[in-house]
């Protein structure tokens, strides 16, 4: 049986011959969250969630225990390495419109989407884990936000804390989750393999035909072989020759809730997010905005639910220039949640939110204004064009 399963659906899956490097992303992301199942459960066996003792239990992983060091540069590294991933991946979806099409692509773009919310909800919760300053005092400022939920707010906050304040109760509740979640986010990636293989791989040019598919194994395999060695060169760079470049400084000062550092900002992964939830002058209105800037991933795709066809920016030069232009709106917005909240800063983040958000109604009116094109025989539409030309120079001839 378990032959089988390798055979069918690895060995000799169907996939579309004309498949970048891009598609290796996938793969890529379940090998690097093996990376992190297996590391994190050995720090595990070392960790102690206890407030006057987590700070100092990281440092002996770190210094005495043998081959601590990697496990845990490997674990905190990987975690952004998962990230870069996890964007790169969802990137090419929204660029080659995997998330529309065939019958059961919204299912598989939206399991993916659910991934990736309990992916962050995961690194969240592993972040406030060795309690250093950053750790502390991001775990205050992101659990208050559930604050702005109506009548029962507070009391939602208190419950995550265990308490009036976050103390032991929250970080051996947070250890749990960090400790569960993984087997949730396991189980959904098995979900959104099955539903990957029921529609079939997109492809850049969208193209469904039997006829123009190969077996995954050698073609694919030597894709994906190549891609993990080119990732895991840079991989390893961060571990080994800079392993602190993408934390905080101030995590490595153990958590005093006591003094509040000047500047407070989560991981690079999250920035964007951050960046549009300082940007909002309205604590309740900012929320909800970071809130339904990820929560919109899930929802734009439903304008494309009555259409079958699959919306590649590969043939579009309009979408291609929105794409990208979206790519630097994210990219902006992460730099503005890295910032003070000050101008200005937070006029160029409400700015560049303002963008993040029109980009989806703008996407979904153009491939409906192309897929009108399209229905349209492309003859008849410079007939039209023309028409409409010698109507207005008419028109122009009886002004003057």
């Amino acid at each position: 049986m378990f032959y089988n399963i390798i055979h069918n659906h690895l060995i000799k899956y169907p996939i579309p011959i004309n498949i970048k490097y891009t598609w290796s992303f996938g793969s890529l992301a379940g090998i690097i969250f093996s990376v992190q199942l297996i590391t994190g459960f050995l720090l595990s066996m070392h960790y102690d969630p206890n407030i006057n003792a987590a700070f100092d239990s990281v440092e002996h992983i770190v210094r005495d225990i043998y081959g601590g060091y990697l496990l845990r540069y490997f674990h905190a590294n990987g975690a952004s390495m998962f990230f870069i991933v996890l964007y790169i991946h969802m990137a090419r979806g929204l660029y080659y419109g995997s998330y529309v099409g065939k019958k059961g692509r919204y299912k598989l773009w939206a399991s993916g989407v659910i991934i990736y919310l309990l992916v962050m909800a995961t690194a969240f919760l592993g972040y406030v884990l060795p309690w250093g300053q950053m750790s502390y005092w991001g775990a205050t400022v992101i659990t208050n936000l559930m604050s702005v939920i109506p009548f029962v707010g507070h009391d939602v906050v208190e419950w995550l804390w265990g308490g009036f304040s976050v103390s032991n109760p929250t970080l051996n509740r947070f250890y749990s989750l960090h400790f569960g979640l993984p087997f949730a986010v396991a189980a959904l990636i098995i979900i959104h393999l099955y539903l990957l293989h029921l529609v079939g791989s997109s492809n850049v040019l969208s193209v469904l035909s039997k006829r123009s598919k190969i077996t995954f194994h050698p073609y694919a395999t030597l894709k994906d072989v190549f891609s993990f060695f080119a990732f895991f060169i840079l991989f390893s760079f961060f571990v080994f020759f800079s392993p602190d470049a993408l934390g905080h400084p101030d995590n490595y000062i153990e958590a005093n809730p006591m003094v509040t550092p000047p500047h407070i900002v989560p991981e690079w992964y999250f920035l964007p997010f951050y960046g549009i939830l300082r940007s909002i002058p309205n604590k309740v209105a900012g929320v909800i905005a970071m809130f339904f800037s990820i929560l919109i991933l899930l929802v734009f795709p439903i304008f494309y639910m009555s259409n079958k066809k699959n919306f590649s920016n590969y043939y579009y030069i309009f979408s291609k220039f929105f794409f990208w232009f979206f790519v630097m709106t994210f990219f902006v917005l992460m730099w503005v949640g890295s910032k003070p909240p000050e101008d200005p800063y937070i006029l160029v983040g409400q700015v560049f939110t303002f963008f993040y958000f029109i980009f989806f109604i703008i996407k979904v009116f153009i491939d409906y204004i192309l897929w009108i094109f399209m229905k349209i025989h492309l003859l008849q539409f410079i007939i039209l064009v023309i028409f409409l030309i010698m109507i207005l120079s008419i028109e122009k001839g009886y002004m003057v």
